[in-house]
């Protein structure tokens, strides 16, 4: 990973003070959301309603937030988590990490450890790539000796972001059934040494 990108793109914890720009970016079509695209709607009718407690929403290290809605209309657990706003000296994307206390299992609704979006006019920096990056001491602070993310076969983007981040590829999976039928490739990084 080359240092420059370092200059460029830092991760942030959400805050009242980036929301305009995090809002103007849901306004333009972009969602954190990669399954489910109406979330982009559903986030906007929550910033309005109450700046403060979308900001809250987003770092829930409890759990306590509301279940987690999936593509299917069912809900599922929500495990704790947080996200962290890919940041340039404006919002440029999000990444979330999730986990279940003490294992490295997740519950089978959930696709991985660890999620990205970067918003489309700031793709191609190395932005996906960094924030991963930087993240991944996060998983190392919660007691995981490693992470679990999962891409499209046709997503090579993605899937260039998590190889250069250590990542192996364990095996082509059929996710849970609320996903559809489509088959996603899964990888693993080693958190050690983060």
């Amino acid at each position: 990973m080359r240092g420059s990108y370092r200059a460029r793109m830092d991760l942030i914890w959400p805050s009242l003070t980036a929301l305009d720009s995090y809002a103007s970016a849901l306004g333009k079509g972009w969602s954190p959301d990669t399954i489910r695209p109406e979330t982009s709607a559903e986030q906007l009718e929550s910033i309005r309603r109450d700046p403060s407690a979308f900001i809250d929403s987003l770092v829930d290290r409890e759990a306590a937030g509301r279940p987690i809605p999936l593509p299917d209309g069912t809900l599922g657990v929500r495990l704790p988590g947080y996200y962290k706003w890919m940041w340039d000296g404006e919002f440029c994307g999000s990444i979330g990490f999730r986990w279940q206390p003490g294992t490295t299992d997740l519950p089978p609704h959930v696709l991985g450890h660890i999620g990205y979006s970067v918003v489309p006019w700031k793709r191609r920096l190395g932005y996906a790539t960094l924030a991963l990056q930087l993240l991944l001491p996060d998983a190392a602070a919660e007691g995981l000796d490693f992470v679990e993310l999962t891409t499209d076969p046709d997503n090579i983007g993605s899937q260039r972001v998590i190889e250069t981040n250590g990542g192996v590829i364990l095996d082509g999976y059929e996710p849970h059934p609320v996903y559809g039928a489509a088959c996603k490739l899964r990888y693993r990084i080693t958190t050690k040494g983060t």
